[in-house]
């Protein structure tokens, strides 16, 4: 009898382990384009006042919540960071509001001599595809493999940046485009979170959204692409890094190709799912040392 048990053991020990290496190997790829928008201090509450309705009509013709989660501090680079490398600080390394380097060191150092973000999948495994990143707040570019991206483009203001990676993105048709807008960060730290004139940061940002929404759109682009729209964090007064959920409760807005219109999600998100998400819709193999998961309730899949 205990040899059976033994036996028995052994055999889904192996039958598991055979299933989670397929599970990592490449996929047939969703789709062909993914533009990851990433506005800075985004509280996921701000959907009770502010008026978004490009964001809204992303919500209700793809899938959402407003209950995902930064990692913690709930501050910028470390939860930036975090969002394009699949993992948290405790792996990445970058643990402040400001990290340039990693305080804590890297687990895993990749060819960009960083912990490898959805840019060096990208780079690895689709050789031949464009990517890059448009971003308002300069920390961002110390998050990513400079040596790996196609536009690496720094813009003074949220309009430039957000410009810059239309002109990328019409002209280049690339596989990944990573857009920060620097907003409503500015204005929650400067005048409050909770402020008339955060929420009217915000309704910039969904303009914003808007304005690409509406170029992939004429440019017949979105047959092929999937958005997603998320942040760092949320913020209590003018300042963030908190644990309070509204400093850590953010947005989380996938719409487009491949994506069920179901609305409300009832996953928990954190931060980090959002890289493992593109590299799942782009038919990425996913590394074993990323931490976070695919949101697969929020993917629609073709019957067979």
């Amino acid at each position: 009898m205990d040899f059976r048990i033994k036996w028995l053991v052994s055999v889904l020990l192996i039958f598991g382990g055979i299933l989670f290496c397929t599970a990592q190997e490449r996929s047939k790829p969703l789709v062909k384009h993914v533009v990851l928008i990433g506005s800075d201090g985004f509280g996921a509450y701000a959907f009770k006042k502010a008026k978004a309705p490009n964001l809204r009509k992303m919500m209700e013709n793809g899938a959402y919540t407003l209950e995902a989660r930064s990692v913690l501090p709930s501050s910028s680079a470390v939860n930036w960071a975090s969002m394009i490398m699949g993992s948290g600080p405790e792996l990445h390394g970058y643990t402040e509001w400001g990290s340039k380097t990693p305080e804590l060191p890297s687990k895993v150092i990749g060819d960009g001599n960083i912990y490898p973000t959805i840019f060096s999948l990208i780079h690895q495994q689709l050789p031949n595809t464009k990517k890059g990143a448009s971003y308002s707040w300069g920390g961002i570019g110390y998050l990513f493999e400079k040596n790996m991206v196609d536009i690496d483009f720094n813009g003074k203001t949220d309009e430039e940046t957000m410009q810059k990676a239309i002109e990328f993105i019409l002209t280049e048709k690339p596989s990944l485009t990573f857009i920060h807008f620097d907003q409503p960060d500015g204005a929650g730290h400067n005048i409050g979170h909770d402020t008339p004139e955060y929420y009217k940061e915000v309704e910039k940002i969904d303009a914003l959204v808007g304005k690409i929404l509406s170029a992939l759109e004429e440019n017949n682009l979105m047959e092929n692409t999937v958005i997603l729209f998320s942040s760092d964090h949320g913020g209590v007064g003018k300042g963030h890094g908190g644990k309070t959920l509204l400093e850590v409760e953010i947005p989380w807005i996938i719409y487009g190709k491949n994506i069920n219109s179901k609305g409300k999600l009832e996953s928990s998100v954190v931060t980090y799912d959002t890289a493992v998400t593109i590299a799942h819709l782009l038919g990425l193999k996913i590394p074993d040392f990323w931490r976070g998961k695919p949101i697969l309730e929020a993917i629609k899949y073709e019957e067979k």
